[in-house]
């Protein structure tokens, strides 16, 4: 059984691409999703007339082979079979155009050490993807496991988060898993002393967001734990994946103003450049 049919997973030869790879194999629910490997080749900026390589095409094209050949030995490895595709282009473009045209219902990319997508991931082909991809995008960190066994679905009562909120009960009905919701009140302590009432209201919309998830899990039986915290979202969402053993953190984004919204550093952004979990970014629906 598996929600996603047809999944593009991006691979660049770096371990963590692979990794994540690998981890996309336990959504093929054997056999009953299509994974399609993709690399791509950024295009060449310089003269061709001046490289003085025969067969310069084919030189240009073997990283990309190299890569879905390590793809290809990777899924024989685990029993699972797989499409592969090299393509040259924009590489975040060339992958949101794939998964439009292939029809996917996920991309699947990994996550370098967290250092460095703290400091580059605004710009960076994930941000990028995640921008603009009409699907849903999982991330998954380098030496982090693909698992629906504790879940953890982050709320604002968005629309956003609406829809994420339903992908995550979807999920918990389908996996037969619990699921902890978390709204934060994004109040800091010195706004008590200046404006208390803005601040019992924000926890009060908070409360409001967790109980409205809960409510309607309960028309599924499905069992959510609603949590509402104060502070710095990210740094709260973070926090309590990593203390609470979380294994996969739910949130949304929207369309090309999604990805407006992570390149001024949102709180998606923060908690894909320090979570200790994969995270699954539920895209609306333009």
């Amino acid at each position: 059984m598996t929600m996603y049919h047809k999944i593009l997973a991006a691979v660049d030869g770096s371990e963590s691409s692979l990794h994540a790879l690998k981890e996309s194999f336990k959504l093929a629910a054997g056999g009953q999703a299509l994974i399609t490997v993709v690399s791509v080749l950024p295009p060449y900026q310089g003269d061709l007339s001046l490289v003085g390589v025969k067969n310069v095409k084919e030189m240009m094209r073997r990283p990309c082979q190299d890569n879905l050949a390590q793809a290809e030995k990777l899924a024989l490895a685990a029993g699972v079979w797989i499409k592969t595709l090299c393509a040259e282009g924009e590489i975040f473009e060339e992958i949101v155009d794939l998964a439009e045209k292939d029809r996917c219902d996920l991309i699947v990319m990994g996550r370098r050490q967290r250092r460095l997508l703290e400091r580059a991931l605004v710009g960076s082909n994930t941000a990028r993807v995640i921008g603009y991809s009409s699907v849903d995008v999982l991330v998954v960190p380098k030496e982090t496991t693909v698992s629906f066994e504790k879940m953890l679905l982050a709320t604002d009562g968005s629309q956003d988060s609406q829809v994420a909120a339903q992908r995550a009960l979807d999920l918990a009905e389908m996996y037969q898993r619990d699921l902890i919701v978390i709204s934060v009140a994004d109040v800091r302590p010195e706004t008590y002393g200046v404006a208390p009432q803005i601040t019992e209201g924000l926890i009060a919309k908070a409360k409001e967001y967790v109980a409205e998830v809960k409510n309607q899990a309960a028309l599924g039986g499905i069992n959510v734990t609603p949590l509402v915290r104060e502070g710095d979202p990210f740094e709260v969402i973070t926090k309590f994946a990593a203390e609470n053993g979380v294994s996969l953190i739910i949130m949304g984004s929207h369309g090309v103003t999604g990805l407006r919204r992570l390149l001024m550093g949102s709180v998606t952004e923060k908690v894909l450049g320090h979570t200790p979990c994969p995270v699954l970014v539920v895209k609306v629906e333009e």
